[in-house]
Protein backbone atom coordinates (compact mmCIF):
# COMPACT_ATOMS: atom_id res chain seq x y z
CA UNK A 1 0.00 0.00 0.00
CA UNK A 2 1.19 3.52 -0.82
CA UNK A 3 1.85 5.70 1.95
CA UNK A 4 -0.31 8.71 -0.30
CA UNK A 5 -3.06 6.32 0.14
CA UNK A 6 -3.83 7.60 3.86
CA UNK A 7 -4.57 4.10 4.70
CA UNK A 8 -3.08 2.64 7.61
CA UNK A 9 -1.48 -0.56 7.82
CA UNK A 10 -4.19 -3.27 9.02
CA UNK A 11 -3.36 -4.88 12.43
CA UNK A 12 -5.85 -7.65 12.59
CA UNK A 13 -5.73 -11.44 13.68
CA UNK A 14 -6.27 -13.68 10.95
CA UNK A 15 -8.26 -17.35 11.18
CA UNK A 16 -4.70 -19.60 11.11
CA UNK A 17 -5.45 -20.99 7.59
CA UNK A 18 -5.86 -17.63 6.45
CA UNK A 19 -2.12 -17.10 7.73
CA UNK A 20 -0.75 -19.56 5.98
CA UNK A 21 -1.81 -18.26 2.93
CA UNK A 22 -0.35 -14.67 3.94
CA UNK A 23 3.25 -16.32 4.34
CA UNK A 24 3.10 -18.11 0.85
CA UNK A 25 1.89 -14.20 -0.34
CA UNK A 26 4.56 -12.51 1.61
CA UNK A 27 7.30 -15.20 0.71
CA UNK A 28 6.36 -14.40 -2.97
CA UNK A 29 6.44 -10.46 -2.18
CA UNK A 30 3.26 -10.26 -4.00
CA UNK A 31 2.75 -6.70 -4.86
CA UNK A 32 -0.96 -5.00 -4.83
CA UNK A 33 -3.02 -6.13 -8.42
CA UNK A 34 -3.43 -2.21 -10.06
CA UNK A 35 0.78 -2.44 -9.45
CA UNK A 36 0.69 -5.76 -11.40
CA UNK A 37 -1.56 -4.59 -14.04
CA UNK A 38 -4.08 -6.51 -15.62
CA UNK A 39 -2.32 -8.84 -17.74
CA UNK A 40 -0.37 -9.82 -14.63
CA UNK A 41 -3.41 -10.32 -12.00
CA UNK A 42 -5.16 -12.95 -14.95
CA UNK A 43 -2.17 -14.63 -14.83
CA UNK A 44 -1.64 -15.06 -11.18
CA UNK A 45 -5.50 -16.33 -11.00
CA UNK A 46 -5.67 -18.28 -13.45
CA UNK A 47 -2.26 -20.19 -11.92
CA UNK A 48 -3.75 -20.99 -8.74
CA UNK A 49 -4.04 -24.54 -8.34
CA UNK A 50 -7.40 -25.57 -6.30
CA UNK A 51 -8.14 -29.37 -5.54
CA UNK A 52 -11.26 -30.88 -7.58
CA UNK A 53 -14.70 -30.08 -6.37
CA UNK A 54 -17.64 -32.15 -5.71
CA UNK A 55 -18.65 -34.55 -8.28
CA UNK A 56 -21.89 -33.33 -10.59
CA UNK A 57 -24.17 -35.02 -11.44
CA UNK A 58 -23.76 -33.11 -15.24
CA UNK A 59 -21.29 -30.33 -16.11
CA UNK A 60 -22.41 -29.31 -19.51
CA UNK A 61 -21.01 -25.96 -21.61
CA UNK A 62 -23.23 -24.14 -23.14
CA UNK A 63 -23.15 -20.55 -25.06
CA UNK A 64 -26.40 -18.12 -25.87
CA UNK A 65 -26.39 -15.47 -28.26
CA UNK A 66 -26.07 -11.87 -25.61
CA UNK A 67 -26.35 -8.37 -26.51
CA UNK A 68 -22.89 -8.21 -27.49
CA UNK A 69 -22.33 -11.70 -29.08
CA UNK A 70 -22.19 -14.99 -27.65
CA UNK A 71 -21.77 -16.05 -24.07
CA UNK A 72 -20.33 -19.19 -22.73
CA UNK A 73 -22.07 -20.80 -19.95
CA UNK A 74 -20.90 -23.77 -18.04
CA UNK A 75 -23.77 -25.33 -16.49
CA UNK A 76 -23.23 -27.72 -13.05
CA UNK A 77 -26.18 -30.13 -11.57
CA UNK A 78 -25.12 -31.19 -9.06
CA UNK A 79 -26.14 -34.56 -7.05
CA UNK A 80 -28.21 -32.83 -4.46
CA UNK A 81 -30.24 -31.72 -7.19
CA UNK A 82 -33.11 -33.73 -8.22
CA UNK A 83 -33.00 -34.57 -12.08
CA UNK A 84 -35.79 -32.56 -12.85
CA UNK A 85 -37.50 -29.37 -11.44
CA UNK A 86 -34.55 -28.25 -9.91
CA UNK A 87 -34.29 -24.70 -8.40
CA UNK A 88 -31.15 -22.94 -9.92
CA UNK A 89 -29.01 -20.28 -9.80
CA UNK A 90 -27.39 -18.13 -12.38
CA UNK A 91 -23.80 -17.40 -11.12
CA UNK A 92 -21.06 -14.46 -12.17
CA UNK A 93 -18.03 -15.28 -10.95
CA UNK A 94 -15.79 -12.38 -9.52
CA UNK A 95 -12.19 -10.80 -10.37
CA UNK A 96 -13.16 -6.87 -10.20
CA UNK A 97 -14.48 -7.18 -13.54
CA UNK A 98 -11.16 -7.29 -15.18
CA UNK A 99 -10.36 -11.23 -14.46
CA UNK A 100 -11.74 -14.81 -14.19
CA UNK A 101 -12.80 -17.62 -15.89
CA UNK A 102 -14.86 -20.61 -16.07
CA UNK A 103 -11.92 -22.44 -15.10
CA UNK A 104 -10.33 -20.63 -12.18
CA UNK A 105 -13.82 -20.34 -10.89
CA UNK A 106 -14.83 -24.45 -11.05
CA UNK A 107 -14.09 -25.24 -7.96
CA UNK A 108 -16.45 -22.37 -6.48
CA UNK A 109 -18.88 -23.24 -8.62
CA UNK A 110 -19.05 -26.85 -7.79
CA UNK A 111 -18.69 -25.81 -4.01
CA UNK A 112 -21.81 -23.22 -4.24
CA UNK A 113 -23.66 -25.96 -6.88
CA UNK A 114 -23.20 -28.65 -3.89
CA UNK A 115 -24.30 -26.62 -1.17
CA UNK A 116 -27.16 -25.27 -2.59
CA UNK A 117 -28.64 -28.36 -4.29
CA UNK A 118 -29.23 -25.88 -7.23
CA UNK A 119 -28.29 -25.98 -11.16
CA UNK A 120 -25.56 -23.54 -11.37
CA UNK A 121 -25.18 -21.15 -14.39
CA UNK A 122 -21.93 -20.11 -14.45
CA UNK A 123 -21.50 -16.98 -16.92
CA UNK A 124 -18.70 -16.36 -18.48
CA UNK A 125 -19.24 -12.68 -19.22
CA UNK A 126 -16.72 -10.52 -21.09
CA UNK A 127 -14.24 -8.30 -18.84
CA UNK A 128 -12.84 -5.03 -18.95
CA UNK A 129 -10.48 -3.07 -20.17
CA UNK A 130 -11.47 -4.56 -23.34
CA UNK A 131 -15.48 -4.12 -22.65
CA UNK A 132 -16.44 -1.49 -20.55
CA UNK A 133 -19.68 -0.79 -18.72
CA UNK A 134 -22.89 -1.53 -19.94
CA UNK A 135 -21.35 -4.68 -21.72
CA UNK A 136 -20.52 -7.54 -18.36
CA UNK A 137 -24.24 -5.81 -16.64
CA UNK A 138 -26.39 -6.54 -20.53
CA UNK A 139 -24.63 -10.30 -20.44
CA UNK A 140 -25.61 -10.81 -16.80
CA UNK A 141 -29.25 -9.59 -17.45
CA UNK A 142 -29.41 -11.82 -20.74
CA UNK A 143 -27.60 -14.99 -19.23
CA UNK A 144 -31.10 -14.75 -16.37
CA UNK A 145 -33.64 -14.34 -19.52
CA UNK A 146 -31.95 -17.23 -21.26
CA UNK A 147 -31.71 -19.26 -18.18
CA UNK A 148 -35.44 -18.88 -17.45
CA UNK A 149 -36.01 -19.18 -21.08
CA UNK A 150 -33.96 -22.69 -21.52
CA UNK A 151 -35.21 -23.57 -18.15
CA UNK A 152 -36.66 -27.04 -18.81
CA UNK A 153 -33.63 -28.20 -21.57
CA UNK A 154 -31.15 -28.36 -18.29
CA UNK A 155 -34.12 -29.91 -15.66
CA UNK A 156 -34.54 -26.79 -13.69
CA UNK A 157 -37.94 -25.31 -12.66
CA UNK A 158 -38.14 -21.93 -14.47
CA UNK A 159 -39.96 -20.67 -10.80
CA UNK A 160 -37.19 -20.86 -8.47
CA UNK A 161 -34.30 -19.29 -10.23
CA UNK A 162 -32.18 -17.08 -8.30
CA UNK A 163 -28.84 -14.87 -9.25
CA UNK A 164 -25.80 -14.89 -7.20
CA UNK A 165 -21.85 -14.22 -7.29
CA UNK A 166 -18.87 -13.04 -5.58
CA UNK A 167 -17.26 -9.99 -5.09
CA UNK A 168 -17.62 -8.25 -9.00
CA UNK A 169 -19.79 -10.60 -9.72
CA UNK A 170 -21.93 -9.82 -6.61
CA UNK A 171 -22.50 -6.41 -7.69
CA UNK A 172 -23.67 -7.80 -10.83
CA UNK A 173 -26.18 -10.06 -9.56
CA UNK A 174 -27.22 -7.27 -7.06
CA UNK A 175 -27.30 -4.72 -10.42
CA UNK A 176 -29.59 -7.76 -12.34
CA UNK A 177 -32.35 -8.02 -9.68
CA UNK A 178 -32.50 -3.95 -10.34
CA UNK A 179 -32.86 -4.40 -13.63
CA UNK A 180 -35.50 -7.21 -14.04
CA UNK A 181 -37.47 -5.49 -11.55
CA UNK A 182 -37.50 -2.12 -13.49
CA UNK A 183 -37.86 -3.82 -17.15
CA UNK A 184 -40.79 -6.32 -15.56
CA UNK A 185 -38.32 -9.44 -16.15
CA UNK A 186 -37.71 -12.26 -14.99
CA UNK A 187 -38.98 -13.03 -11.42
CA UNK A 188 -36.09 -13.64 -9.55
CA UNK A 189 -36.61 -16.19 -6.43
CA UNK A 190 -33.26 -15.12 -4.53
CA UNK A 191 -30.14 -13.29 -4.53
CA UNK A 192 -27.08 -14.58 -3.16
CA UNK A 193 -24.24 -12.57 -2.38
CA UNK A 194 -20.18 -13.47 -1.15
CA UNK A 195 -18.87 -9.88 0.03
CA UNK A 196 -21.18 -8.15 -3.83
CA UNK A 197 -19.23 -4.86 -4.88
CA UNK A 198 -22.26 -2.09 -5.29
CA UNK A 199 -19.98 0.42 -4.64
CA UNK A 200 -16.99 2.84 -5.16
CA UNK A 201 -14.52 2.92 -3.02
CA UNK A 202 -15.85 4.72 -0.14
CA UNK A 203 -14.09 6.15 2.98
CA UNK A 204 -16.19 3.75 5.93
CA UNK A 205 -14.49 2.30 9.09
CA UNK A 206 -13.68 -1.26 7.28
CA UNK A 207 -11.65 0.62 4.39
CA UNK A 208 -9.55 3.05 6.74
CA UNK A 209 -8.52 -0.30 8.42
CA UNK A 210 -8.32 -3.01 5.87
CA UNK A 211 -8.07 -0.87 3.34
CA UNK A 212 -4.02 -1.97 2.87
CA UNK A 213 -5.71 -5.71 3.18
CA UNK A 214 -2.89 -8.30 1.49
CA UNK A 215 -6.59 -9.88 -0.44
CA UNK A 216 -7.77 -6.15 -1.64
CA UNK A 217 -6.52 -2.73 -1.22
CA UNK A 218 -7.99 0.53 -1.62
CA UNK A 219 -5.83 1.63 -4.95
CA UNK A 220 -6.80 -1.90 -6.17
CA UNK A 221 -10.62 -0.94 -5.74
CA UNK A 222 -10.22 2.24 -7.35
CA UNK A 223 -7.95 0.92 -10.39
CA UNK A 224 -10.82 -1.91 -11.26
CA UNK A 225 -13.54 0.57 -10.80
CA UNK A 226 -12.19 2.70 -13.12
CA UNK A 227 -11.14 0.45 -16.02
CA UNK A 228 -15.03 -1.05 -15.74
CA UNK A 229 -17.02 1.99 -15.54
CA UNK A 230 -14.33 4.23 -16.00
CA UNK A 231 -12.86 7.33 -13.91
CA UNK A 232 -15.51 9.83 -13.44
CA UNK A 233 -18.24 8.88 -11.08
CA UNK A 234 -20.48 11.31 -12.03
CA UNK A 235 -21.36 9.18 -15.25
CA UNK A 236 -22.27 6.52 -12.82
CA UNK A 237 -25.89 5.16 -12.75
CA UNK A 238 -27.75 2.05 -10.29
CA UNK A 239 -26.69 -0.74 -12.64
CA UNK A 240 -22.98 -0.18 -12.63
CA UNK A 241 -23.17 0.80 -8.97
CA UNK A 242 -26.12 -0.41 -7.22
CA UNK A 243 -25.27 1.50 -3.39
CA UNK A 244 -26.72 4.19 -6.08
CA UNK A 245 -30.12 2.81 -6.53
CA UNK A 246 -32.66 5.11 -5.37
CA UNK A 247 -35.22 2.61 -4.02
CA UNK A 248 -34.68 -1.02 -3.18
CA UNK A 249 -37.71 -2.04 -2.88
CA UNK A 250 -39.63 -4.99 -4.41
CA UNK A 251 -36.18 -7.05 -5.16
CA UNK A 252 -35.93 -10.54 -4.53
CA UNK A 253 -34.77 -11.86 -0.94
CA UNK A 254 -31.23 -11.14 -0.10
CA UNK A 255 -28.38 -13.50 1.68
CA UNK A 256 -25.26 -11.63 2.08
CA UNK A 257 -21.75 -12.29 3.41
CA UNK A 258 -18.72 -11.08 3.95
CA UNK A 259 -15.70 -11.09 5.83
CA UNK A 260 -14.32 -9.37 8.91
CA UNK A 261 -11.44 -7.84 7.56
CA UNK A 262 -12.37 -7.06 3.96
CA UNK A 263 -11.89 -3.11 3.32
CA UNK A 264 -15.48 -3.17 1.47
CA UNK A 265 -17.45 -4.95 4.93
CA UNK A 266 -19.23 -1.81 5.93
CA UNK A 267 -20.49 -0.87 2.18
CA UNK A 268 -21.87 -4.49 1.75
CA UNK A 269 -23.44 -4.41 4.85
CA UNK A 270 -24.87 -0.40 4.64
CA UNK A 271 -26.48 -2.48 1.50
CA UNK A 272 -27.73 -5.39 2.92
CA UNK A 273 -29.58 -2.92 5.92
CA UNK A 274 -31.09 -0.65 3.03
CA UNK A 275 -32.75 -3.83 1.47
CA UNK A 276 -34.14 -4.90 5.01
CA UNK A 277 -35.59 -1.07 5.54
CA UNK A 278 -36.85 -1.31 1.96
CA UNK A 279 -39.11 -4.40 2.95
CA UNK A 280 -36.55 -6.76 1.58
CA UNK A 281 -36.27 -10.62 3.54
CA UNK A 282 -32.67 -10.04 4.21
CA UNK A 283 -29.69 -12.41 5.93
CA UNK A 284 -26.63 -10.78 6.43
CA UNK A 285 -23.91 -12.72 7.55
CA UNK A 286 -20.33 -11.66 9.08
CA UNK A 287 -17.12 -13.84 9.13
CA UNK A 288 -14.34 -13.21 11.44
CA UNK A 289 -10.92 -14.26 10.81
CA UNK A 290 -11.11 -13.61 6.68
CA UNK A 291 -11.44 -10.90 3.96
CA UNK A 292 -12.14 -10.12 0.37
CA UNK A 293 -12.28 -13.58 -1.30
CA UNK A 294 -12.62 -15.85 1.23
CA UNK A 295 -15.23 -18.52 -0.43
CA UNK A 296 -12.35 -18.67 -3.07
CA UNK A 297 -9.92 -19.43 -0.35
CA UNK A 298 -12.34 -22.30 1.06
CA UNK A 299 -10.41 -25.71 -0.24
CA UNK A 300 -7.72 -23.99 2.32
CA UNK A 301 -9.62 -21.50 4.57
CA UNK A 302 -12.10 -23.79 7.24
CA UNK A 303 -14.04 -20.12 7.80
CA UNK A 304 -14.53 -20.52 4.09
CA UNK A 305 -16.32 -23.67 4.29
CA UNK A 306 -18.18 -23.21 6.93
CA UNK A 307 -19.47 -20.04 4.95
CA UNK A 308 -20.49 -21.88 2.11
CA UNK A 309 -22.14 -24.44 4.21
CA UNK A 310 -24.33 -21.97 6.05
CA UNK A 311 -24.88 -19.86 2.71
CA UNK A 312 -26.32 -22.99 1.08
CA UNK A 313 -28.35 -24.25 4.13
CA UNK A 314 -30.43 -20.93 3.38
CA UNK A 315 -29.87 -20.83 -0.16
CA UNK A 316 -31.56 -24.44 -0.10
CA UNK A 317 -34.03 -23.43 2.16
CA UNK A 318 -35.26 -20.52 0.58
CA UNK A 319 -35.65 -22.42 -2.38
CA UNK A 320 -38.08 -25.26 -0.43
CA UNK A 321 -40.13 -22.24 0.77
CA UNK A 322 -40.49 -20.95 -2.90
CA UNK A 323 -42.21 -23.99 -4.52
Amino acid sequence: MTASSGYKPYQFAWDPDVEVILERVRANKSGPMHAAGVDAARRSLESIVRPPGPDMRTVRDATFDGPHGAVPVRVYHPLTAPESDAPALVWFHGGGMIMGTLQSFDRLARDIADATGAVLFNVDYRLAPEYRYPVANDEAYAALCWAVDTASNWGVDATRIGVGGDSAGGGLAAATTLRSRDDNGPAIAQQVLFYPGVERRTDRPSMREFGSSPFLTAEDIDWMKSLYLGPDPSTDDAYGVPALANSLADLPPAIIAVGYADPIRDGVEAYGDRLREAGVPTVQLRYPGVGHGFAMQAPSVARGRAAIAEVGALVAARFRQSR
